[in-house]
């Protein structure tokens, strides 16, 4: 009797295990994730700040997007010198996530004393992914901003970031302009 329980117990076992392993699978990457891909390689930036007094500051930069997961996430690594002498690094994800029908992220730099998450949509008429980042800034105030990416080409990409002033209105903080390094 035992013997029969011990062999019905390793049956069950054997025949559930496939099953669950094949449950757990994350589907293929899909469309969402050939928005992801179209980002991979190294870009070569130029950046726009605008500056407290209204004018506009330029410097450089070279940002490596590499794919991981499986395709399933987007590796980014910028590097600039944002003035003389003060480099700028900084570090993010971004992936599809299923559930929200968004892409999420996380960022991080050399100037900020945490981490950003943002949530962003793709427009596809347009070619941008919109997003919106909650961070904090040196004082631990909450940052609020939105950033457009938007494809000119497969070739260029142009990443816009608006902050809410004191006066409560959006304004233009930032530019970057990418082309890809061939």
């Amino acid at each position: 009797m035992m013997k029969a329980f011990a062999c019905t117990v390793a049956a069950v076992i054997m025949t559930a295990a496939p099953g669950a392993a094949r449950a757990q699978m994350p589907p293929p990457p899909g469309p969402e994730h050939q928005i992801l891909a179209a980002d991979a390689g190294t870009w070569d930036a130029v950046l726009e700040m605008v500056t407290p007094d209204g004018s506009t500051m330029r410097s450089t930069g070279l940002q490596e997007d590499t794919l991981g997961c499986g395709g399933r996430c987007l590796v980014t690594s910028f590097k600039s010198e944002m003035m003389p002498g003060m480099m700028f690094e900084g570090r993010g994800v971004t992936a599809w996530d299923g559930t929200k029908k968004k892409y999420v992220g996380a960022w991080t730099d050399s100037m900020s004393p945490g981490m950003g998450v943002s949530e962003g949509t793709y427009d596809a008429a347009t070619k941008s992914l919109t997003s919106f980042m909650d961070s904090t800034d040196a004082s631990g105030t909450v940052v609020k901003t939105k950033s457009v990416v938007q494809h000119t080409d497969a070739d260029h990409k142009v990443m816009t970031m608006f902050m809410t002033g004191p006066d409560g209105k959006e304004a233009q903080a930032m530019k970057i302009s990418y082309t890809r390094r061939k």
